[in-house]
């Protein structure tokens, strides 16, 4: 079950629309297996993700002299927390088709926060939380660390056109060893409102899709991605 905590932000309205851009092979796991995968937090493409700004490093330097440990921790704890990300958006975006999907084969889950929240099935031995991620300039400004959460939650300016919003699960207090990551228990019916395919798909891909969720026992809404892929002039 996902907790409350102080620190950790969503927008307000539980209708604000999340999308996740997947291939086909993620999204087939997601419907066999009934679990979302998530990644853990120090496997991410980005090198700063889950590492401190500036302001914020200098400071646990001086608390660090005392208790030498305290960076060590830090950087075990990211090999304890999974994340799946999600991007807040009203509509399908141009940019997230081509950063995430391969060619002219990938899809888009569309869903609401509210959704996400009732998708999430109580976990027993270990906490999960869904936050929105924080943009911030990693040279000026500083991130508080009061809560082991912190650093999952800020990411660097450039990145602020993802509107990322995520649920990070954290095994700390668990036996759970998270090689790549960790596969979580969801309500796929909840997850899921609708699926956009890739805009530049070919029929007889939109028909596959079609064919594997109905043999699945699924019954959401699947919609060719109404972005125009022609150039008009």
């Amino acid at each position: 079950m996902y907790h409350n905590n102080l620190n950790i932000t969503l927008p307000e309205d539980p209708d604000t629309v999340v999308w996740k851009y997947l291939d086909l092979s993620k999204f087939l796991d997601l419907l066999l297996s009934k679990k979302l995968f998530m990644s853990r937090s120090d496997k991410f493409e980005d090198q700063y993700e889950g590492t401190f700004s500036e302001p914020t490093y200098e400071e646990i330097k001086k608390l660090a002299i005392d208790n030498p440990g305290f960076i060590n921790n830090y950087k075990i704890h990211r090999e304890k927390v999974a994340i799946s990300s999600w991007h807040i958006n009203e509509y399908e975006s141009f940019a997230m088709w081509q950063i995430f999907t391969q060619n002219s084969e990938g899809l888009a889950i569309q869903s609401t926060i509210g959704r996400l929240q009732k998708a999430l099935n109580p976990e027993n031995n270990f906490k999960q939380y869904i936050g929105e991620v924080k943009y911030i300039d990693y040279k000026k400004e500083y991130i508080p660390f009061d809560d082991f959460f912190f650093p999952f939650l800020f990411k660097r300016k450039s990145f602020q056109y993802e509107r990322e919003v995520r649920i990070i699960s954290d095994v700390t207090d668990s036996k759970i060893t998270l090689n790549d990551g960790l596969k979580i228990n969801v309500d796929i019916s909840q997850l899921i409102e609708k699926i956009y395919i890739h805009p530049k798909s070919e029929n007889w891909y939109k028909n596959l899709v079609i064919q594997l969720v109905k043999e699945l026992g699924f019954d959401f809404k699947i919609e060719k991605s109404d972005l125009e892929s022609d150039i008009l002039i």
